[in-house]
């Protein structure tokens, strides 16, 4: 078992930001401190939203206190969400900086949750830069979307092999998992891209997918990795775990993440295949993923349920 330090946004409904991704790290058998960056009745996809910000100072007084407890001692690791503004990034680095130095093997992951397809940003720009200038560089996992990773490399990122290239301008040292990347008709990619190799487990894409699909994934992968996976089982565990999901939330307003969080934690991982810069190949030895072919007629969303009811 783990113990890890979650920061993001909270809902008292649903399961996006930390109401999706405690449940997720718990169900895989860790520990979680979880600190919200802010506090909302439901995600902002309803018509109704009530709650607040949490202020950066009462989010450093948290941190401060967690740590004076003792509680923060033998972390292994941190991972953090929706930011709402240039404050709480700068209370998560410094934060980050001073764990880090006391514990040097924390694992961090970052998921720059500031963007999503179509409608672009939905932080300020601000945000989105401090998140890119002052979070990723400290980052040993980078969980983006597709949007987020173009907007972070500023390059086009339209398939696996242009995603790849993206993730490489991140940095050499990174573990990047980028989500909802383009995969051929009708499909979405994860794709892991580290300094030596390149791979994606891949679904159909669906309509009718809840908010919460990218905190899901990054807290399963991350939830794998502490259980001892290596990057690439953890990505086919993560995604299958998600696909798991998915598939029983099609239509309804909130991933049914109760229901299935025993069956995505215990999913047997999908198959992988390899980034070719050409096209994408399947890993030797594996066998395409079974999952039904997605019907042509159904209005496509993203299927990342990831936007501005992510927060």
């Amino acid at each position: 078992m783990a113990r890890i330090l979650a920061i993001s946004s909270q809902v008292a409904f649903g399961h996006v930001g930390l109401s999706a991704i405690v449940p997720a790290l718990q169900g895989l058998g860790h520990e979680v401190i979880a600190v919200p960056t802010v506090m909302l009745s439901n995600h902002y996809g309803y018509e109704t939203v009530g709650g607040v910000d949490i202020e950066p100072s009462a989010m450093a007084s948290i941190l401060a206190a967690l740590q004076s407890n003792g509680w923060l001692e033998g972390l292994d690791a941190l991972i953090t969400g929706y930011m709402p503004s240039v404050q709480h990034v700068e209370v998560v680095a410094r934060a980050l900086t001073r764990l880090a130095d006391e514990m040097p093997e924390l694992i961090y992951l970052c998921d720059p949750v500031f963007g999503d397809d179509p409608d672009g940003l939905f932080v300020t720009e601000e945000v989105a830069a401090a998140i890119r200038d002052q979070l990723v560089p400290l980052a040993d996992i980078v969980t983006p979307n597709r949007m987020e990773l173009a907007w972070l490399t500023g390059q086009p990122v339209t398939d696996c092999a242009s995603a790849d290239t993206a993730c490489d301008l991140l940095g050499g040292d990174l573990v990047v998992a980028g989500t909802s990347i383009p995969a051929g008709a009708g499909q979405l990619a994860n794709l892991l891209s580290t300094e030596d190799e390149a791979c994606f487990a891949k679904t159909a894409k669906r309509g009718g997918v809840p908010h919460g699909t990218g905190d899901l994934f990054s807290a399963l992968l991350l939830g794998h990795m502490l259980n001892g996976a290596d990057d690439r089982e953890a990505l086919a565990r993560a995604a299958a775990g998600l696909s798991t999901v998915i598939l029983a939330s099609i239509g309804a307003t909130e991933l049914k993440l109760m229901d299935k969080i025993n069956a995505a934690v215990a999913a047997s991982p999908l198959p992988l295949f390899e980034v070719d810069d050409e096209n994408d190949d399947p890993e030797p030895g594996t066998e395409p993923n079974r999952e039904p072919e997605p019907d042509p007629s159904t209005d496509w969303e993203s299927g990342s349920g990831q936007g501005p009811a992510r927060t």
